[in-house]
């Protein structure tokens, strides 16, 4: 039962946000607001504080227009704060957070009685490491440097230094405060990550530059605010390493998890691994000639110094081991290349993710041999670090041995991964649970050909289920596309929800039926006939944008995309923006100057334009959809996917490929109305949608635009 003064809060919240923006009250906007309060305000908590009973779990889908935003702000921050718990907003990409951080969040707290703080939460990687810093202005560069992989000084260009100056006085000055995202001037991924640190390679306190940590400042503000604002990684992140290492302990937060359909994706992305066998190869052989020269220093006079001198006999036998791998999987090459496509990156999926014989017996050594090298770096990490809090001596002065502890962490880091994914690679699945991908993709270097070796889970809902819904406090999962065919089993299925959690729709504001129309062309071509279905696209391409400023041609292929383009006449290129050459944000850019000038402006895109992408009025009046748009048949992670849902007796088609290629098409068509003003056209130049037995579940998932097939 939600509490009566909780109740009028939130209410009252409302109605002063709409009065002092001269807005009226939307009726999807109401409902999710009601639905959020009933769930978290209900929560029941123990002596202890943390909820007792069923996880307390719900997916809202909301469609476009709702005004998503304010609907879960305004319902959970007043739930937040009277149950004393931090609001987590969690976010899939940079400009929704930025959005909610910078105009809604400050929108809602001038406009409204409610009173709280907020912090953006971002990854160590978005801070300078100090210590960093320091080492690359110090003209005696110690040998550790290599042991990180990073260039020395000596071959650092002089515009790198002369930005690490720059950097230091602006410290100094108290002009920046060490946040990627706040440096005013351009600074290259490369040059970042020489500056960049990760969690292992902190020394925390112990670092002499501790008190004026960019990172830990910016950590502890998180622990005196309400509502914190980060993106579905950070949270997943966090929750691996056992949950309230960064962010604050599930059991003490809300979350409101904003374009939720991406969280089951990004949680698979997140425990999945990977090694390049030769890159791996050439790592261990480098830090060998480093370790030989430490090894002189500092053997056999103490217990850090034998623990060295251990190591270069495991890279050797590692270095053999990879060599015997790499060998092996490029005899499995030999045997597919006549099968691959021209443009696709040549892949070698493990049916039903099962290794052969030969390849787990060499996996099965590595994964020792990295195992005994994880607990050697383990050891001289812990010497080190207890060497600097005064506990051991190791002949190593302190200064040193803060320099030496960061490099080796990133040592130990690097070893475990391979660890980890040689790990995954020999066990054997359990019957009754979803297997693991594993598979090998052929990855061209600079200077030669190398192996990636990956295994992946196919499904993250027994993690997601174990770390998030059982744990947490009470959790919001939003988007304008969470079902999938008018249902929530898609989302269930891949995100683990538990029984008990609720599912809810609001409606969009918007008159699909009036303001916008959904045409199919009478094509003489299926597209699985490409080049005749590309053929047709070329021909009718030119009338469908006739008389149109702005339009949008979405495809499922990028060689597609670039096959139409190349067919059509020189004059109508001119009109097309091309995904291919330009960045998304330029793309957009050059799109809407063209289209103020009085031009007349197509984009060509693939899938990062059917999604997030926002162009109201005249700079999108048309979308056209190439194709119903499939997920690649060679996906290694989704086709073990449907081996074993197969295997199960289901039908993987219906199951999996359907429901996915309808979430992609919902969003493909939400680029149309993006405003209650808006009005256009979308076009599918695919004739399955009306001809294939699944093709009406399809259109009936889409919005009620006003139909006419051809």
């Amino acid at each position: 039962m939600l509490d009566t003064s909780l109740k009028n809060q939130i209410q009252q919240a409302y109605s002063s946000f709409l009065e002092a923006k001269g807005l009226r009250p939307r009726f999807g906007q109401r409902l999710m607001i009601a639905e959020i309060a009933k769930v978290f305000g209900s929560i029941v908590s123990d002596d202890k504080g943390q909820r007792s009973g069923h996880p307390a779990i719900l997916a809202i889908e909301a469609g476009t227009g709702t005004g998503k935003t304010v609907a879960y702000s305004i319902a959970a921050i007043p739930c937040a704060l009277f149950k004393e718990k931090q609001l987590i907003i969690s976010t899939a990409t940079i400009t929704l957070q930025e959005q909610i951080i910078y105009k809604d969040l400050p929108d809602i707290a001038k406009n409204t009685p409610l009173k709280f703080s907020y912090a953006l939460a971002k990854g160590r990687g978005r801070y300078l490491c100090l210590n960093k810093l320091d080492r690359l202005l110090q003209a005696d560069q110690f040998v550790t440097e290599s042991l990180f992989g990073e260039t020395t000084e000596t071959s650092i260009k002089q515009s790198s230094l002369k930005l690490f100056k720059n950097m230091l006085d602006k410290l100094a000055g108290g002009q920046w405060q060490g946040d990627r995202d706040t440096w005013q001037e351009e600074i290259s991924d490369q040059e970042w990550q020489m500056l960049a640190t990760e969690h292992g390679q902190c020394t925390n306190r112990l670092c002499t530059n501790f008190s004026q940590c960019p990172f830990f400042k910016a950590r502890q503000q998180l622990a005196d605010v309400d509502i914190i604002v980060t993106n579905h990684d950070m949270v997943l992140a966090d929750l691996a390493l056992g949950g309230g290492v960064v962010l604050p302990p599930p059991q003490r937060s809300l979350y409101i998890f904003d374009e939720g359909h991406h969280l089951p994706d990004k949680a698979i992305n997140h425990f999945a691994h990977f090694t390049r066998l030769q890159n791996t190869y050439d790592w261990l052989e480098q830090i060998n000639k480093t370790l030989v020269k430490l090894i002189k220093q500092y053997a056999p006079y103490s217990e850090f110094g034998k623990i060295l001198e251990k190591i270069p006999e495991m890279i050797v036998s590692l270095k053999e081991k990879l060599y015997f791998m790499l060998t092996a999987c490029k005899e499995l090459f030999s045997k597919i290349n006549h099968l691959t496509a021209e443009h696709e990156i040549p892949t070698y999926r493990f049916e039903n993710g099962i290794i052969p014989d030969n390849l787990i017996d060499i996996a099965i050594e590595l994964k020792k041999g990295f195992s005994a090298l994880v607990d050697c770096l383990s050891r001289l990490t812990e010497q080190l670090k207890q060497n600097m809090e005064g506990k051991i001596t190791i002949n190593i002065p302190s200064y040193l041995a803060e320099d030496l502890y960061p490099a080796f962490s990133a040592l130990h880091n690097r070893a475990e991964k391979n660890w980890q994914l040689w790990q995954v690679f020999t066990l054997t699945d359990k019957e009754d649970k979803p297997p693991y991908a594993r598979w090998l993709t052929l990855s061209n270097q600079t200077n030669y050909l190398d192996i990636e070796v990956s295994a992946s889970p196919i499904l993250a809902a027994d993690t997601l289920r174990q770390t998030l819904w059982n744990t947490a406090y009470g959790a919001v999962l939003t988007s304008a596309t969470l079902m999938a065919l008018g249902k929530f089993d898609r989302l269930i299925m891949r995100t683990g929800l538990p029984d008990t959690a609720i599912t809810s729709v609001v409606p969009s504001p918007f008159q699909y039926a009036e303001v916008g129309i959904l045409q199919i062309p009478n094509l003489s071509t299926d597209p699985n006939n490409a080049k005749a279905h590309t053929q047709d696209i070329i021909d009718i391409l030119p009338k469908l944008t006739n008389n149109f400023k702005g339009c949008l041609v979405l495809f499922s292929s990028r060689k597609q995309m670039l096959d139409v383009f190349d067919g059509l006449s020189s004059s109508y290129q001119n009109s097309i923006l091309l995904q291919s050459y330009l960045s998304k944000q330029e793309l957009i850019k050059q799109h809407k100057i063209k289209i103020d000038q009085g031009k007349t402006s197509i984009l060509f895109g693939l899938a990062s334009l059917a999604e997030g992408l926002d162009l109201p009025g005249q700079y999108c009046e048309h979308v056209i959809i190439a194709k119903i748009p499939f997920a690649v048949p060679n996906d290694p992670i989704e086709a073990t996917l449907a081996e074993w849902i197969e295997q199960r007796g289901g039908n993987a088609f219906m199951e999996i490929t359907v429901p996915d290629a309808s979430l992609r098409l919902i969003q493909a068509c939400g680029r149309l109305i993006r405003t209650e003003q808006d009005k256009g056209i979308i076009t599918l130049l695919d004739r399955r949608i009306i001809n294939k037995s699944y093709g009406k579940a399809l259109l009936n998932a889409l919005p009620p635009f006003k139909k006419q097939i051809h």
